[in-house]
């Protein structure tokens, strides 16, 4: 059944003040499944939220930390019980298979896992005796008001990579979801507001598109923004929150390599590589985009083509489908555009995945796997982030050459090497340039205890999500000298 979307503000839900909506459509069948607030008047919504948030950071901050990481526990607990509706949710505005939404979810989980240890990591550090009677100290207290801003492809997980920590480390929290999947998050802070004994505007979550961004990144109250999308937009956020003096940690696009050596083993490699490319139809930041042979490629090039060609698509709650729809026909049409262009421009198909429809859900935004080979190196599907189901296959003579490559590339998220020899991969690891290194492992996905790195255009800030970075990026240190003798001793 459809729903119009509300905001939760000051622990309530409210309706938008805006008369403006946008229906959320579920990609696998057009359905439309929700109407979303947005236009302008958003801007209202969000200073509303903001207040609320103001007064319940003053209560928060104060509250020890041993008592601020117990609501986690039980959130822990709530996600876990309801992770099979909150897949499905997720299946059905994002498009993506049952089993990887309930992989996404888990991920979620572990972070707030992590940040329940929030009083330990945030413990302070203390030298006595720095000069004769005087002791220093540092400790971290939380900055205020903090904002997250959110993509369409991990609905859950990518909100849980911020939200813990921040209300752990003492900071009270505001949550823009994606006007393409706001649902889910709808109904994970429902079982927020019906099972969590938290202060009245702690947590908020509003709708809306730039307005309701622009107000949160303007907002003098506002002291932390938090996202995840794409480079453009990360640039922006970055800039316009730094402008106004905000602590900002956005996490941008890739165009993610995988090099395969010839010692490879080829089943192995080619199971990891397919999930890589394919999963959640190639709509996350650390999907493999460029897979790089050294060497004769003739065996691994064709147990990818059978790969690619055996991969089961359509509606992500069917069994045994191992690949969904892309997010919108405007996604497609992009891609399918993007995919035509290296065509034109010299590549060749290995498998065209364009031209196939999934019966039963022929209005449905689905594409297949594809691969393309001979892309020439200067051309825009070299380096232009596809977010899709597309592979585009290269070869070269070494992995000194391909390491060139990968270094020579804007982007800088994940990079992976496939190969049984210990040398090869440690010369790898060292010399590419990207923030999440991938050994014999496709999708270099931290846990929850370690960043989430990035490098050059795939991140702006100096603090990551997940883990420590998280605590860092949520706190503000505090150096404090003191002494307590009567006698003063210096001397000159």
């Amino acid at each position: 059944m459809m729903k119009t979307l509300e905001n939760y503000i000051n622990g309530e839900w409210q309706s938008s003040i805006s008369t403006q909506y946008t229906s959320v459509h579920n990609p696998a069948t057009q359905e439309v499944i929700a109407q979303v607030p947005s236009g302008p008047d958003t801007v209202k919504d969000v200073e509303k939220a903001i207040q609320y948030a103001q007064k319940a950071y003053l209560e928060w901050k104060d509250v020890p930390a041993m008592k601020r990481v117990q609501p986690l526990f039980k959130m822990k607990t709530l996600l876990e019980d309801h992770k099979e509706e909150i897949a499905r949710l997720i299946t059905n505005e994002c498009g993506k298979t049952y089993a990887e939404s309930l992989g996404e979810i888990q991920r979620a989980i572990e972070n707030v896992e992590v940040a329940c240890a929030t009083y330990v990591l945030n413990q302070s550090e203390f030298s006595e005796n720095i000069a004769p009677g005087i002791d220093e100290f540092m400790i971290r207290q939380p900055l205020g008001v903090c904002a997250c801003i959110t993509p369409f492809n991990f609905p859950v997980m990518i909100p849980f990579w911020f939200l813990p920590y921040a209300i752990a480390t003492g900071n009270s929290f505001i949550l823009k979801p994606s006007e393409k999947v706001p649902a889910t998050m709808q109904y994970v802070f429902d079982l927020i507001h019906k099972n969590l004994d938290l202060p009245k505007g702690l947590l908020s979550l509003v709708h809306g598109g730039k307005d309701s961004v622009d107000s949160l990144l303007r907002h003098p109250d506002v002291k932390a923004i938090s996202f995840v999308g794409s480079t453009p937009i990360a640039k922006y956020i970055y800039s316009e929150g730094a402008k106004y003096g905000k602590r900002v940690q956005a996490q941008g696009g890739a165009k993610n390599p995988i090099v395969i050596m010839p010692d490879a083993d080829i089943d192995m490699t080619t199971k990891i590589i397919t999930d890589s490319v394919y999963g959640c139809a190639g709509q996350r930041c650390l999907a493999a985009s460029l897979v790089i042979t050294v060497g004769d490629d003739k065996k691994i090039k064709d147990a990818l083509v059978e790969a690619a060609k055996s991969r089961k698509v359509g509606y992500g709650l069917e069994d045994g489908i191992e690949m969904g729809p892309v997010i919108s026909q405007e996604s497609k049409t992009r891609i399918q555009g993007l995919i035509q262009k290296g065509i034109a421009e010299g590549a060749n198909f290995l498998v065209d995945g364009t031209q196939k429809n999934v019966s039963g859900f022929d209005r449905g935004n689905f594409l297949y796997p594809t691969i393309l080979e001979n892309v020439p190196l200067d051309k825009e599907i070299i380096s232009t982030e596809i977010f899709g189901p597309v592979m585009s296959l290269l070869n070269f003579k070494s992995m000194e050459d391909s390491i060139r490559f990968i270094n020579s590339g804007r982007y800088g998220n994940m990079a992976c090497i496939f190969t049984q020899d210990g040398l090869s991969a440690r010369q790898f690891r060292s010399e590419a340039m990207a923030g999440n290194i991938g050994i014999n492992v496709g999708v270099a996905a931290p846990v929850a205890q370690f960043p989430f790195s990035g490098w050059k255009e795939s991140f702006f800030g100096d603090l990551h999500a997940q883990g420590r970075h998280g605590i860092e990026f949520y706190t503000q240190t505090k150096v404090v000298i003191e002494r307590w003798p009567k006698t003063w001793s210096r001397t000159f």
